[in-house]
């Protein structure tokens, strides 16, 4: 049966909330004890939306805080489905949820909207965060954020999808990210519960998010599985290319849009997704969501499926056991050596500089990432001179090879780890930690490596390697700062090349990037001065920031349809967005179309004058890094041109050793 009422109710405006809730004392019935949380201008702090403006308040008694929403727009059957949802979601304790209170004519309000005085308010706990598109947009350049970000939404639906509730309008408005980076679903306008059975949609969802087939008689505990899916889809996606955002996203949805989900074979995007496919991971996505285009709500076998997306194991023995926050207020301790230890003794957290041996305490469980490293300086200053360190049998986690940059011998005693041929492995030898050889002028990985990980070889004496067929991931500073390096030999299986994979390798001639490969991390290749001809394939989806910084003799050849090269400038497809530019030349225009410039896109670059058009929008973190005289014979520094009126947005952007000067256009 239809329960829902059926008069319509007006609401007050925006601006006479905003003059109620100042006198929040006199105007609340029982909510007196709350006061505004005001922002620089002495104006409550608050955010509106579609429905309702929400209000951060604090309780003078406690000082705990609160968000209470009040409607401004009238949503049939308000009061008696909030009262339902309360109802359904009481005993439920989860952390994606907020706990929440209808309380009918709470606030007084004088309206020039109504005859009525007396207005609802939803009081909930006020959650500190920003919403999920606005966390994706500031963490672009961040792999680990944008990966953890994905697996913790597969997390929040692999949960949300067996429940029997609904909440009735994802979007990544709706989704807040919390400070430790945990997820939480705000605004329960359109929720279903089971009490609701029968009941038409009090609201339909953003139509970038739903079904295209979804209608106001959808109403049950599976409107929320294909929404679920796409965003998921979409986040993906972006961990694996970020520049996909910018290249399909818009400012209100991520990669597709409600017309792309009408006729999928035509959307823009789906012939990169189509490349994505030999990720596994990706493929499971993909395989759910081609699954709920048609069939709208998810099998037994869907849900299924989110579970394998949802291994734990995976992040959390990569990532949060092994990380080494920078503000980590983890209490430790100190041993005679100076190596530190979590007050528990199970986590080495850093070694100290140190020449003798050195034997991890008995009892570790983890050896946190890069524990006893050194630094990468050409001239080989910044080396750790360990000679010696014994790993015991507790020993379960291992970071970030944390020994890079130390002249060591290993020795290992616990059977999570293998030492084959100076180099380190995990148990099932399908990840290469760390490789302390040197009285070898080359080296050959094993077949069933899948994985050679962070600063694996950074800094060691080889000039030759030569990776197995299996391997798929070359991590970041996997062979950075190797003197000798002057070839390696890659396989068609490698689908990742990390951030500075390849960096300062100053001898390395020749390298042939295989087709297959996905993704180029930032400055991957950069001072690589040697370095005369690369060719990117057509299946590279993303090109982290310039991934061949100054690397001033190379050749670029480019076969990926994803992006441009003219002038031996890279961009995105469209010329919208600037990676990276190797010219030369003393002088360079940018094209007309490009409204983006990225992070060290010219840096080195000798040119005397730089035009910025007003079409562009932003300049990257050091756009123009090493453009002043230091870096030149002839004692220049480049000069960046602005027209009338934008001087100082340019300087916002532009270091204050490159000159900005305004002219006429």
């Amino acid at each position: 049966m239809h329960t829902n009422l059926l008069c319509t109710m007006n609401y007050p405006l925006i601006s006479e909330y905003v003059e109620a809730i100042k006198m929040a004392e006199d105007n609340f019935e029982e909510l007196s004890y709350l006061r505004p949380v005001l922002d620089a201008d002495g104006q409550p702090v608050m955010s509106s939306g579609n429905f309702a403006v929400v209000f951060k308040m604090r309780n003078e008694r406690d000082g705990k805080l609160y968000a209470v929403r009040c409607f401004h727009r009238d949503q049939e059957g308000r009061a008696e489905s909030y009262r339902l949802i309360e109802e359904e979601l009481k005993d439920v304790a989860s952390p994606y949820l907020v706990s929440f209170r209808y309380i009918d004519k709470e606030l007084f309000v004088d309206s020039s909207q109504t005859d009525e005085t007396e207005f609802p308010v939803l009081l909930m706990d006020w959650v500190e965060g920003i919403t999920l598109d606005k966390y994706l947009r500031e963490n672009l350049d961040d792999q680990y954020a944008l990966e953890m970000l994905a697996y913790r939404f597969s997390l929040l639906a692999q949960w949300l999808i067996p429940q029997p509730f609904a909440h009735g309008d994802l979007k990544p408005d709706n989704i807040l990210v919390r400070e430790d980076g945990t997820l939480v679903l705000v605004d329960y306008d359109g929720m279903y519960v089971p009490a609701m059975k029968g009941q038409k949609a009090r609201e339909l969802g953003s139509p970038d998010f739903r079904h295209p087939l979804r209608t106001e008689d959808d109403f049950d505990e599976h409107i929320d599985d294909f929404p679920l899916v796409s965003i998921l889809l979409s986040l993906k996606a972006i961990s694996v290319s970020p520049l996909l955002l910018e290249e399909y996203g818009e400012s209100h949805r991520l990669l597709l849009s409600e017309s792309d989900y009408r006729d999928i074979s035509q959307a823009p995007i789906m012939p990169t997704l189509l490349y994505l496919l030999s990720i596994k991971d990706f493929a499971l996505t993909y395989s759910i969501f081609m699954s709920l285009i048609t069939h709208s709500r998810a099998s037994q076998g869907v849900k299924s499926t989110l579970n394998d997306l949802c291994s734990e194991r995976k992040f959390s023995n990569m990532f949060s056991y092994t990380r080494v926050y920078e503000n980590n207020n983890e209490a430790w301790i100190e041993d005679e050596k100076g190596v530190r230890y979590s007050k528990d003794g199970k986590k080495l957290i850093r070694g100290g500089g140190m020449f003798e041996p050195y034997e991890i305490h008995a009892g570790t469980e983890i050896i946190c990432d890069r524990a006893f490293s050194g630094s990468y300086w050409s001239d080989g200053s910044g080396w750790n001179h360990l000679e010696q360190i014994t790993i015991p049998q507790s020993v379960k986690y291992i970071g970030q090879n944390p020994f890079a940059f130390c002249g060591v011998s290993v020795i290992c005693n616990s059977w999570n780890f293998r030492l084959v041929d100076d180099a380190f492995y995990s148990a099932d030898r399908r990840h290469l930690i760390g490789y302390y050889g040197y009285k070898r002028d080359f080296f050959v990985i094993p077949e069933g490596v899948e994985t050679i990980g962070n600063y694996a070889f950074a800094g060691r004496g080889l000039k030759y390697v030569k990776l197995s067929s299996t391997i798929k991931i070359i991590g970041d500073y996997a062979f950075q700062g190797c003197p000798l390096l002057e070839k390696i030999k890659m396989s068609d299986s490698i689908k990742t090349i990390g951030q500075c994979a390849f960096s300062n390798c100053e001898r390395l001639q020749e390298i042939e990037l295989p087709d297959g490969l996905i993704s180029i991390g930032s400055f991957a290749f950069s001072w690589c001065m040697s370095l005369r001809s690369i060719t990117i394939p057509s299946t590279v989806l993303n090109l982290g920031v310039n991934p061949f910084l100054y690397d001033r003799f190379l050749t670029i050849h480019n076969n990926a349809y994803l992006f441009e090269l003219e002038n031996k400038t890279i961009y995105t497809q469209g010329k919208r967005f600037v990676i990276c530019c190797l010219s030369q030349d003393l002088s360079f225009q940018i094209p007309h179309e490009v409204t983006h410039i990225g992070q060290h896109a010219f840096y080195g670059c000798p040119f005397r004058q730089l035009y910025i058009h007003d079409n562009i929008r932003y300049i990257g973190k050091d756009a123009f890094d090493n453009c002043y005289y230091e870096d030149f014979p002839h004692g220049y520094s480049m000069q960046i041109l602005v027209s009338k009126g934008r001087i100082e947005w340019a300087r916002k952007y532009i270091s204050s050793r490159v000159s900005v000067k305004e002219i006429d256009i």
